[in-house]
């Protein structure tokens, strides 16, 4: 057993010697790259300030007031197919109101006027307690009655 195991050992050594040469892949040599690198196919990028078109006309308006929420805002804008003018606010959570009046066109972009309504107020946040969701619950039962009476024997006295 001991000269087999040796046997093999000497056989893998012999097929792993260094002073062969590496096989070259797998019978066929490498290609070699035949095509040229691509051309650019860009153009200057077209300018964007095309011929402007006019706008639909447009009013409207929305308004949303929810005081167990403490929701209020709202947006009004109308447009005469050039220039969009309107106004939007929001209460904020501080006690104020924001309110922005803009304009927007093709030539001006987008100008606003930000102004607030009110004073902020910071008032002292209060430790939160809850309030207990539960009261202790009322018994739905009595004692049980006993519905049972003294066992009587089963058997007789016994013979003498």
């Amino acid at each position: 057993m001991y000269s087999k195991v040796t046997l093999l050992c000497l056989a893998a050594v012999a097929l792993a010697r260094p002073d062969r040469p590496a096989p070259a892949g797998y019978g066929y040599a490498p290609p070699t790259p035949t095509y040229a690198p691509p051309q650019p196919s860009y153009s200057a990028p077209q300018p964007s300030y095309e011929k402007h078109e006019e706008g639909m006309p447009f009013d409207f308006e929305y308004a949303v007031k929810d005081d167990y929420k403490g929701l209020d805002f709202g947006h009004d804008s109308n447009s005469d197919g050039n220039v969009v003018t309107g106004k939007y606010y929001v209460a904020l959570p501080d006690g104020r109101t924001q309110i922005v009046t803009y304009t927007a066109d093709h030539y001006n972009g987008y100008q606003a006027e930000v102004t607030y309504e009110g004073e902020a107020q910071y008032p002292e946040p209060q430790p939160y307690k809850p309030a207990p969701s539960y009261s202790a619950p009322a018994p739905a039962y009595s004692a049980p009655a006993p519905t049972y009476e003294q066992p009587k024997p089963l058997y007789g006295a016994p013979p003498h």
